[in-house]
């Protein structure tokens, strides 16, 4: 078994987990699951390993996800006009995640990094301070100060709009 196959076998659950997060969909984050390792397939021969592999091919998750929001998309059809609430509330929900992912986009690094790795990536404090080099500790003030960053983002914006 080569270094990708091996990969693809430790790493498909734990991007599909991520994309899930990211996603709400399960379709969908399957669907993206599979883009990542086709694009990870095409892209082997370059990943120079300044990273985990896992951060690597979250990473081309997550610029697949944001390529695919940016995507105009066409409303699905209501079948039931019981359904209406449902829908509604779907599209909000919808809407928020959108909101919240492109105000987490606008964090400088690493808070930008490290609050997607934690958040959707389902790491570790101390996985991701070893991803960067660095502490645990670390890790958690970084993660902290980047969740306050996006609270106090989505509190303009609210005022903004009000």
């Amino acid at each position: 078994m080569n270094d990708f196959e091996q990969a693809c076998r430790e790493e498909y659950q734990s991007v599909k987990r991520f994309l899930l997060r990211l996603t709400g969909d399960e379709q969908l984050s399957e669907e993206l699951t599979q883009e990542t390792f086709y694009q990870a397939m095409r892209a082997w021969e370059s990943f120079g390993g300044r990273c985990s592999v896992s951060t690597w091919l979250c990473g081309i998750a997550k610029r697949l996800y944001f390529t695919w929001c940016r995507q105009p998309k066409a409303l699905p059809v209501e079948k039931q006009p019981e359904s209406r609430v449902d829908f509604t509330d779907e599209l909000l929900d919808r809407e928020r995640r959108l909101r919240a992912h492109a105000l987490l986009h606008r964090l400088q690094e690493p808070y930008k990094e490290v609050v997607t790795l934690r958040t959707f990536g389902d790491l570790s404090h101390e996985e991701i301070g070893s991803l960067f080099g660095k502490t645990a500790s670390w890790a958690r003030v970084t993660y902290y100060r980047g969740r306050q960053m996006l609270v106090h983002m989505m509190k303009e914006e609210m005022h903004d709009e009000a």
